[in-house]
Formats: C-alpha cells, sequence, structure tokens
C-alpha cells in the first residue's frame, strides 16, 4: 500500500493555497489514467487522495490547477518505489516560479 499526499503554499503571500483543486493520474500502458481527486483544504494540504494501483504502474502525475496568469496548470510527474508507504509531494507556487521536493 502506497499513499500520496501533497501540501501547496503561495510563496507570494507566505500562506496556504487553499481551494486548489488536484488531480492523481497514473501510467498504465502508455496512457494517464485518473486515480482520484482533491482540494486543498485551509492549510493547502489535500490529504485524502485514493490510492493507487500499483499493480499498474508505479508512474504517477499530479496535477494542479493554479489557474494563474503565467502557469495555469503545474503537473509533477514522478515514479514511486511500492515498498514505501507514504509520499509527500509540496509544491512551492508563486505567480511566475514553483518549485516541487518529496516531503516526508
Amino acid at each position: 500500500m502506497t499513499t500520496v499526499s501533497t501540501h501547496v503554499l503561495d510563496t507570494s503571500s507566505g500562506r496556504p493555497a487553499e481551494g486548489v483543486p488536484v488531480q492523481l493520474d497514473q501510467l498504465t500502458d502508455g496512457e494517464w489514467k485518473a486515480v482520484g481527486a482533491s482540494r486543498t483544504d485551509a492549510d493547502g494540504r489535500a490529504k485524502d487522495l485514493p490510492e493507487p494501483d500499483l499493480a499498474s504502474g508505479t508512474v504517477l502525475r499530479l496535477r494542479f490547477e493554479t489557474r494563474g496568469p503565467f502557469f495555469p496548470e503545474v503537473a509533477i510527474v514522478f515514479e514511486v518505489d511500492p515498498a514505501q508507504p507514504h509520499y509527500h509531494v509540496p509544491l512551492l507556487l508563486n505567480p511566475f516560479g514553483y518549485s516541487v521536493y518529496r516531503g516526508s
């Protein structure tokens, strides 16, 4: 069992980004398939994404509908190890840049 969570912070305001739609997709047989979706809470966290079926593939994608003027969407593609129980992938976002990292 491997779960995925994320956290979105607006670095221009120094605050969590509330209400950002997030979708978790999985690469299966060369095609992206939706696993499920969530929306960030008041703390900027999406904690309720469904668990991917890693027997179908270990490459995942988080898509954030940021609706910004420069970055209307941010997509993060990453590979997971089925032996790891959890992946936390935070997004640090501002109107003209973003960064991601593997959190804990």
